[in-house]
């Protein structure tokens, strides 16, 4: 081994001689072969030799993976999250919701200016016929045009949830459930209601859901409009504030000293005036001591959207003192939610810290969203239909649960009985015996060979944990019998399995098996 110092060139077509990096120091093995092989290894800005020799990847010429951003799913993984997505649907079927299904792309003019400054993550398709189209960047926008298109033959109320992948051009975190695929669980209420109980049942949703997967969480809570009326206080011009309001909703990530300089280097606003906006988006009081504070406010007061917003969330926290779910939620006004179409409450739920996620769920009202697509009445006025709704991250529940489990427990299949031979093979049998637990609705399985040794037949219901066999050999067969045994059970009593008649073999099964669909 000696040290060398070395150039690291990326080559482009047209330049060369790029240099990419600059020299540095390895520890080169002596061997000539040994050193290709370390070199290639090198990365550089996140770029391997691999990476920058397209040409090099393969024999085949492309590289074995998944774009970034996207993973696949294993047979485990896919188990717990086929379990999450049946636990979220039951909470939002109990609320009345019923689901539609919508394009996994839009035209993209329905889905440009509804997202503020995250629409530079929208993708867009290829012109593939006269449509520009992209994907859809959430679900809440394609259901305002799905509103929208229903006129008002069908949508002018509407409890619906949809489960859904959405696509993103965002900077993935892997572990944390952050991706460029991902799928968002949606819950919405449409329609003109008494104000601030559809509001309030979403955020009972919220919290049924998060209960139900055990997830310990607080929910953040804002007004549109008392942020508003803060920005314009602290005299921020009125074309500025979607852009201020997107600033100030990176305070989750970002200390306060950096929000400040995007504000007034990047967004031009007089620091004085981001000073303001310091004194009020850093209160960290109690929920009803800021409400007092605000209130006492007059230059506040004197703002007509901020009173309508306090008392939307003075009426909102009444109503989730009914729920249960008051305790749980905390006025925050640091939570500015970036996207443009926010007309009311806004909301974010957030894990704690030990779990490592952050966010887990978010949404608020939208009120005019569906009137950007449904035209204007005779008066000229939009055809609105004022809504509000949830987005759980399902992807950050999914890390959280998976953190918790051991791979090897999770049972990846839903067969409740594998059927087992002792013998001469007895596939016949077998296949008799399970065409019968099928017709009964039982799930059940059995080795598809002639003749399955013994042992890899046990074997194989251990490993696939599936919770009861059902034996049969010569003798069984010759005295009309079955042999049921418990995989589960440490029982020693039960030697080779309880035996029973066959005629009372689907019987005794539907009294043991698990309905459930996973173990």
């Amino acid at each position: 081994m000696f040290k060398a110092s070395i150039n690291l060139l990326r080559y482009q077509p047209k330049k060369p001689l790029t240099i990419a990096s600059c020299r540095f120091m390895v520890t080169v093995p002596g061997k000539q072969h040994t050193f290709i092989a370390a070199s290639q290894s090198l990365t550089l800005n996140g770029l391997s030799w691999i990476d920058m020799h397209p040409e090099k990847k393969s024999k085949g010429n492309f590289q074995l993976k998944t774009p970034k951003g996207t993973r696949d799913y294993n047979e485990k993984e896919m188990a717990v999250r086929q379990d999450l997505f049946n636990t979220i649907t039951r909470v939002f079927q109990r609320h009345g919701g019923v689901t539609i299904d919508t394009p996994v792309f839009e035209m993209r003019d329905i889905l440009s200016g509804k997202y503020g400054e995250d629409s530079k993550l929208i993708y867009d398709l290829a012109d593939q016929g006269g449509e520009d189209c992209s994907l859809r960047y959430d679900l809440t926008v394609p259901f305002a045009r799905y509103l929208a298109m229903q006129g008002k033959k069908d949508a002018q109320q509407m409890k619906r949830y949809q489960i859904a992948k959405v696509y993103r051009r965002d900077q993935p975190i892997m572990t944390k459930g952050r991706l460029r695929e991902f799928y968002q669980c949606d819950f919405d209420i449409a329609g003109a209601y008494d104000a601030m109980i559809p509001d309030a049942e979403i955020l009972k949703i919220l919290s049924d859901t998060m209960d139900a997967v055990d997830i310990p969480f607080h929910i953040k809570l804002n007004h549109r409009q008392i942020l508003d009326g803060i920005f314009e206080v602290c005299g921020v011009p009125q074309q500025h504030i979607r852009s201020i309001s997107a600033a100030v909703d990176k305070l989750d990530k970002l200390s306060w000293e950096d929000v400040k300089k995007e504000m007034v280097l990047e967004k031009g606003l007089a620091e004085d005036a981001a000073d303001r906006i310091g004194d009020y988006v850093k209160l960290t009081k109690d929920t009803p001591s800021l409400l007092d504070h605000l209130q006492n406010d007059q230059k506040l007061m004197a703002h007509e959207g901020a009173v309508k917003g306090l008392a939307d969330v003075k009426l909102l926290l009444e109503y989730l003192e009914i729920f249960n779910v008051r305790d749980r939620v905390k006025l925050d006004l640091s939570l500015a939610r970036g996207l443009d179409y926010y007309t009311g409450i806004i909301y974010e739920a957030i894990t704690d810290k030990s779990e490592g996620v952050g966010s887990i769920a978010a949404g608020g009202r939208y009120d005019n969203l569906v009137g950007m697509f449904s035209g204007t009445n005779k008066a000229g006025k939009p055809k609105t239909i004022p809504c509000v709704g949830v987005s759980i991250g399902v992807e950050r529940v999914f890390s959280i649960l998976m953190s918790r489990r051991n791979i090897n427990d999770i049972k990846s299949n839903a067969t409740q009985v594998y059927v087992i031979s002792v013998g001469d093979g007895l596939l016949k049998e077998r296949m008799e015996l399970v065409q019968e637990l099928w017709d009964a609705g039982i799930n059940a399985t059995f080795t598809l060979k002639n003749k399955p040794k013994l042992e890899k037949q046990w074997l194989a219901c251990e490993k696939e944990q599936i919770p009861f066999a059902v034996i049969v050999g010569k003798d069984e067969i010759e005295n009309g019998q079955v042999r049921i045994k418990d995989m589960r059970s440490k029982n020693s009593d039960q030697g080779g399995g309880l035996v029973l008649d066959r005629k009372d073999m689907i019987s005794e099964l539907k009294k043991k098996v698990n309905p459930s669909i996973y173990c």
